[in-house]
């Protein structure tokens, strides 16, 4: 139980930095988390720490009641544990996302920028198809009864994948009409 305290504790810490970081901050210029992740879709951290406390009392809930299956705990415990790491990761990236480009003017990224986005990108089509791979063993390999929720899960890798997908793609074409645009492109 002293890890559900600590968590507690973490969550309550994470609140007060989203707080002060949406004060000097306020909003983003689109919403700072992927739907999956956070179904607010909130340009502030505030309400996604708040989403992610009621993920975790979510577990505690289910659990008390004895309502908590593996499955769903599996479940609810990686979206906690990923929730976290996107607010963490938020709030470690305040202060380069202080300084870093607006939308408006994204065409005008660096090229060196856009490769290092290509890159990332390539890495989570990897990571994702990875993951497809996995949901789909496992909607082969279920019972029945877990069968619906495995075949959600499934569904939510691959419109994941097709997005990253698409997002990549959008970046070859960047590259490539920057490249044509200006051959002896410097990587400015």
């Amino acid at each position: 139980m002293s890890k559900f305290s600590d968590l507690a504790n973490k969550l309550e810490e994470l609140s007060k930095q989203a707080a002060q970081r949406d004060r000097i901050k306020g909003e983003h210029h689109q919403a700072l988390f992927d739907e999956h992740l956070f179904k607010c879709r909130s340009r502030l951290l505030v309400p996604c720490v708040s989403e992610t406390k009621s993920t975790f009392e979510s577990i505690i809930r289910e659990q008390q009641a004895d309502r908590l299956t593996q499955l769903r705990a599996e479940h609810l415990t990686q979206l906690l544990l990923s929730q976290l790491a996107a607010i963490q990761r938020e709030l470690a990236t305040q202060n380069i996302r202080h300084n870093e480009i607006k939308h408006s003017s994204h065409y005008r990224k660096p090229i060196s920028e856009l490769y290092q986005d290509l890159s990332q990108h390539q890495e989570w089509e990897i990571r994702l198809r990875d993951l497809v791979f996995q949901k789909t063993n496992q909607v082969n390999t279920c019972s029945s009864y877990e069968r619906a929720q495995a075949q959600k899960d499934l569904l939510l890798a691959e419109q994941r994948l097709e997005r990253c997908s698409a997002a990549k793609l959008k970046i070859e074409k960047q590259i490539t009409f920057r490249e044509r645009q200006n051959p002896s492109n410097d990587y400015n």
